[in-house]
């Protein structure tokens, strides 16, 4: 699997930490991290609402299969990833958290507050969530005698996003074209999309918007 990390403005001086611990764990299980930022309250400003404009980029063009982002609660860089199509956001909390979200509603995002009770123990409890999230198969239903029901109700809530969701290449045509800018003209956006994005109109529309 891969993974991208992106922080929010507020929480750029935990880039480093999060990131460790995140690349820590899942390449023990054979995934890769790539880090997007911010790295530095010094660093071109992403908000949560970036976050998930940035992440819907990643996931909707094949640059990436799972993101992991947060803000200073959590709530605000969930409800931006959830906005957009093809994204499944979750706000996890603690491992129970990351352990049910991943069996039950199979999603390809987190959102964890990293302000909010990121006290001590904070790196434990996020190595803790990422062995839930990354160390075997997803969406086999928790508890196991609700598997069925719980995988019905996955597809269904698919289903659901794919009518009440614009195409994601109709949303970067049609957003703030500046605010579209802002949110990939980084260094850490160039610097892997390109290469990691599967050929096609989000791409190339990226590009476009670069001047690339």
């Amino acid at each position: 699997m891969r993974i991208v990390l992106i922080n929010e403005n507020s929480q750029a001086s935990k880039n480093s930490l999060i990131f460790t611990t995140l690349q820590n764990v899942a390449e023990k299980y054979g995934h890769t991290v790539k880090n997007y930022g911010m790295f530095s309250a010094d660093d071109k400003s992403l908000t949560y609402v970036q976050n998930g404009l940035l992440a819907a980029i990643l996931l909707n063009s094949g640059a990436c299969d799972f993101v992991v982002t947060g803000c200073g609660t959590g709530e605000g860089a969930m409800l931006a990833l959830n906005s957009f199509p093809n994204v499944l956001c979750g706000h996890i909390v603690d491992p129970s958290d990351a352990y049910m979200f991943n069996q039950i509603n199979d999603g390809n995002a987190v959102a964890f507050p990293f302000a909010k009770g990121f006290g001590w123990g904070a790196e434990l409890n996020l190595e803790y969530c990422f062995e839930k999230l990354f160390n075997g198969p997803k969406g086999q239903g928790y508890p196991r005698e609700r598997a069925i029901p719980e995988q019905t109700n996955k597809k269904i809530l698919d289903q659901v996003k794919e009518i009440t969701h614009t195409d994601m290449l109709y949303i970067l045509e049609h957003i703030d074209q500046t605010f579209l800018k802002e949110t990939i003209d980084r260094d850490s956006f160039k610097n892997n999309f390109f290469t990691d994005a599967k050929d096609g109109p989000i791409k190339d529309y990226c590009k476009k918007v670069l001047g690339l």
